[in-house]
């Protein structure tokens, strides 16, 4: 069957191909490399500084205000913090709805769903503090933060200052005074930035051998800075490694069999496209090697009738480096071809191996 084509061919295969490489979009957020802890800038007394994306990806919970006074407790929790304490300090808002009919469990006698009712009937605010940025779960500097911030005294925690019920409620639970020698947030802890998509943990994560099998390549895919690429050239093979080498604590990898063969197609490729002027990068792993083009924040953007779109930089690698249109249109799938190397059929959006933290 011959295939029309269109100018909207190829926008709608790569929309097919991002969805398909991820069913929910997920929004890039920046890198977090080591900064400064906190500017000299004054503090904004009216500023809640609400949390982003980008920040993170761990954070320190350091408390939670609910209800009534929620806000104002948390925004002089959060300036104090900023300003007094010189932290990093973040508010973050939920709401909660628990009126209405609820899913009961089990069913009535006639096979309908039984409702119920919560025996409170509110909608909740709760606003928490948190303070961050930090890499990992168990990074130093987050681990020496939640130290501090349990055994911190703010001020706009002392006596009875606070308006939310939540925290008067939390007060007299624990038993904090003055004498007890705890601090008010003495049960913070770390977590992930809610603000997060939900596979952003799952990314695959490097481990030492691939990362000694990288280490000497100059346009290595692990130092794209972006949170997705796009996946162009794949090479497979049958070889085996040394490990042992490398469990011995050697650095020099022996590639067998098709495998080198892999490594220098993906080599010559990503040199050839660079002098094209393209973004690219190669990577190895135990089995094959792989091409990628582009560093790209997230995978749709959002058009003006509020609608999502593949990324522009998604379409403009597909239309280059993928499927060849004119055969495409008379219902030849064909491979393009760059320097007597053929690209995959279907470039796809990855996601950006990761570096273990103080690896790289």
């Amino acid at each position: 069957m011959t295939v029309r084509a269109s100018s909207s061919l190829i926008p709608l295969l790569v929309l097919a191909v991002v969805l398909a490489a991820h069913p929910r979009v997920a929004f890039a957020q920046s890198g977090w490399l080591p900064t400064a802890w906190f500017s000299q800038d004054t503090v904004d007394p009216k500023a809640m500084f609400p949390l982003a994306e980008s920040d993170g990806p761990w954070m320190v919970l350091a408390t939670t205000f609910r209800g009534e006074g929620a806000r104002e407790d948390a925004r002089q929790l959060v300036q104090e913090l900023r300003g007094s304490h010189k932290l990093k300090a973040y508010t973050h808002e939920k709401s909660f709805d628990f009126t209405g009919n609820q899913r009961g469990l089990g069913l009535n006698p006639d096979g309908t769903p039984k409702k119920m009712r919560y025996a409170k009937a509110e909608q909740v605010t709760e606003v928490a503090v948190l303070v961050g940025d930090f890499a990992s779960f168990d990074d130093p500097r987050g681990q020496k933060m939640l130290a501090k911030i349990k055994n911190l005294q703010p001020e706009s925690l002392a006596g009875d200052s606070g308006k939310s019920q939540s925290f008067a409620d939390f007060r007299q639970m624990m038993g904090l005074d003055k004498k007890s020698g705890k601090g008010p947030m003495h049960l913070a802890f770390v977590i992930p930035n809610p603000l997060l998509p939900e596979d952003f943990f799952a990314r695959q994560q490097v481990d030492k051998f691939v990362l000694e099998m990288n280490a000497d390549v100059t346009n290595s895919l692990l130092d794209c800075p972006g949170r997705y690429s796009v996946r162009v050239a794949t090479f497979t093979g049958n070889g085996t490694f040394d490990q042992k080498a490398i469990e011995q604590g050697g650095k020099e990898v022996e590639f067998q069999g098709r495998l080198v063969e892999a490594a220098e197609k993906a080599h010559r490729l990503t040199e050839t496209l660079r002098r094209g002027g393209w973004q690219a990068w190669e990577f190895h792993d135990r089995d094959s090697s792989m091409v990628c083009v582009g560093s790209i924040e997230q995978l749709a953007v959002q058009q003006a009738d509020g609608k999502m779109a593949p990324h522009p930089e998604i379409i403009r690698i597909v239309r280059a480096l993928g499927p060849d249109p004119e055969k495409l249109a008379a219902g030849q799938i064909m491979p393009r071809s760059i320097d007597g190397v053929l690209l995959d059929v279907q470039p796809k959006p990855i996601d950006v191996p990761r570096v273990p933290t103080g690896r790289r």
